[in-house]
Formats: structure tokens, C-alpha cells, sequence
């Protein structure tokens, strides 16, 4: 699965709308909704935010990994 298809469905499975997820990173629902739609690149900074935000790997994250944890 691409970068894109995983942040909205990580988004979906925790019951978050885009804006909260916006509001969260401090950026703007447009602008989150273009990185869910691959019409933006995802800054390191989000991605890393996201990947502590939902716990999850970043290589989960960018689909290198079915495994949502983090490694240890």
C-alpha cells in the first residue's frame, strides 16, 4: 500500500476526522487533505509526527512493513 492509502486509513481506524488530525499536527485541513491524496509530498517532520502521534513505525507508515509497531 502506498504512503497515502495507510495515513488515511490509520486516520479512519482511530475515528479521526481530517481536521482533527490537522489540528493536531497544527497545519491546515487542506493541507492534510492533500497529503492523504498524494497531491503534496509529506514533510519528514509530519511523518514523523504521525508515526508518534498513532504509534506506529514510519516504515509502516511508507507500506515497508504490515507491522504496525515500532521496533524495539
Amino acid at each position: 500500500m502506498s504512503i497515502y492509502i495507510n495515513i488515511r486509513n490509520i486516520r479512519e481506524d482511530n475515528d479521526l476526522t481530517q481536521q482533527q488530525v490537522a489540528d493536531i499536527l497544527h497545519i491546515s485541513q487542506r493541507a492534510y487533505s492533500h497529503y492523504e491524496t498524494g497531491t503534496r509530498d509529506i514533510p519528514t517532520s509530519i511523518l514523523i509526527s504521525l508515526a508518534n502521534y498513532y504509534n506506529v513505525s514510519i516504515d509502516y507508515l511508507l507500506g515497508q512493513t504490515k507491522k504496525k509497531k515500532r521496533y524495539i
